[in-house]
């Protein structure tokens, strides 16, 4: 069948004008339908774990902490794991990711972060586990053969469940982002830290490979003893670091502190001094 080419003309130049009138509407939503369809391929892998609706810790997408940044693609890395039903094999996988994102979060601090305790705790962190890196491949590697132990996909299973559990936890208690990148890696590694120690946990409850359990009490214990580290810096050193943070956002939005004049990174408005 002929189409004339005045019919074709006007059929590009009607496509042309709904391309314009839609792309400010379509860069407006391809990071949310980005974002989307990442969050629903993980869920594809780790449709046992029902992790597609929880989402990642919000950012500030004109001003992202490169600490939140980091701690949300480990997340993500996370949640795309693919489960076999072996107890000690997704504990591996799970946790290696888990250490990967330790590491790249030590790495900003060292280079960011200016406080010497906090740059000492980064260098011993990374140190750790990029030597538990090692010996967690080394182990989910053993047991890719492993039988099935669980049921991934049963929310009642006690270690579905509780995989599941710590990583709604980690997700919910994210902390309110610090300009302050010392203060920002305490408290962004406060909370992955309690997340590795509630998943030693659950491998501790429901694992089988004595190899790699006795590797994960030595983690349990080591991240228990940084976390309480890490607290007691908090409680020294947060009073005075907001204290310094002279300058806020009228509108009292999160994440706005500063210590020099300048814009809020949120709305845009003028800081304004505290009185």
């Amino acid at each position: 069948m002929k189409i004339s080419a005045y019919f074709l003309a006007a059929l590009c130049s009607g496509a042309l004008l709904l391309s314009s009138c839609n792309r400010d509407q379509a860069a407006d939503t391809t990071t949310t339908d980005t974002a989307a369809a990442d969050t629903m391929a993980a869920g594809m892998d780790h449709s046992a774990m029902d992790h597609s609706a929880m989402g990642h810790a919000a950012t500030d997408a004109a001003n992202p902490s490169p600490l939140l940044v980091a701690m949300n693609d480990m997340m993500a890395k996370m949640e795309a794991v693919k489960m076999k039903g072996n107890a000690d094999h997704d504990f591996a996988n799970h946790m290696l990711q888990h250490h990967k994102g330790a590491v790249a979060m030590a790495d900003l601090e060292l280079r960011d972060g200016k406080d010497a305790t906090m740059r000492r705790m980064a260098e011993k962190i990374k140190a750790d586990q990029l030597k538990e890196i090692s010996e967690l491949q080394a182990a989910a590697e053993r047991l890719d053969r492993a039988p099935a132990n669980y049921k991934p996909q049963d929310p009642s299973d006690p270690f579905a469940s509780k995989m599941k559990a710590l990583m709604t936890s980690m997700m919910q208690n994210m902390p309110a982002p610090a300009t302050d990148p010392d203060l920002n890696f305490n408290q962004l590694m406060t909370v992955h830290h309690q997340s590795a120690v509630d998943m030693a946990q659950a491998e501790l409850a429901h694992g089988t490979d004595t190899r790699l359990k006795e590797m994960t009490q030595k983690m349990l214990t080591q991240q228990q003893k940084e976390i309480q580290q890490f607290k007691a810096w908090y409680a020294k050193k947060a009073p005075a670091k907001a204290v310094s943070a002279a300058y806020t956002c009228p509108m009292n939005c999160e994440g706005s502190a500063s210590t020099k004049p300048g814009d809020c990174p949120k709305c845009g408005m003028a800081l304004v001094k505290k009185s």
